[in-house]
């Protein structure tokens, strides 16, 4: 049982260096991250970091709301 954990962790790892070097580009180390990005990556960050914030927002609210309708039950 071991020598065929052992056997699949080898290939596992086989694997993962292979694809690594199958995917590595020629030139050097990878592009930051943000010279990758596209054209509006930025400003589209910002909208989701506001509708996240709104989402939160109105989790709060809905809370507080059903606790003073809880209130109103008693």
């Amino acid at each position: 049982m071991r020598a065929r954990r052992t056997a699949a962790a080898a290939v596992l790892v086989l694997a993962a260096v292979a694809l690594t070097a199958g995917c590595a580009k020629d030139d050097g180390p990878a592009a930051t991250p943000s010279s990758m990005s596209p054209s509006g990556y930025a400003e589209m960050q910002e909208k989701v970091a506001g509708a996240e914030s709104a989402i939160g927002q109105a989790d709060k609210d809905a809370a507080q709301g059903e606790d003073a309708a809880q209130g109103e039950d008693r």
